[in-house]
């Protein structure tokens, strides 16, 4: 059954959580997200899938030159770090004591911030 009104996936990976590549150049790679695209199902993560973009030279940068930024990776190569436990564990939603859905890890079953 489709969702009425909350049309918005919930996703096990949040903005500012440190994940784990589990596949592509940058496997078994760590870092913190900056940006989620829920559109696309992908993740902005600091330091991985670096790609280079060429600047042409303009009136305020007149050298131009090639700028660095990180590329988008899919959710399904990402894995939840624990901030725990500092290990890479699988998430699921349950009641809080707030009567609140909240993530939790499900190696220690301790909530996530």
């Amino acid at each position: 059954m489709e969702r009425k009104y909350n049309k918005q996936p919930k996703l096990h990976i949040r903005k500012g959580d440190t994940v784990k590549v589990l596949a592509g150049d940058d496997k078994d790679k760590t870092g913190k997200v900056l940006e989620i695209l829920i559109a696309k199902n992908r993740a902005v993560v600091e330091g991985i899938n670096m790609i280079t973009k060429h600047q042409k030279p303009t009136a305020a940068k007149p050298e131009g030159g090639i700028k660095k930024t990180e590329g988008t990776i899919h959710m399904s190569n990402l894995m939840l770090i624990d901030p725990a436990t500092g290990k890479p564990t699988r998430t699921g939603r349950k009641l809080n004591e707030k009567q609140k859905l909240q993530r939790y890890a499900k190696k220690t079953g301790e909530f996530i911030k």
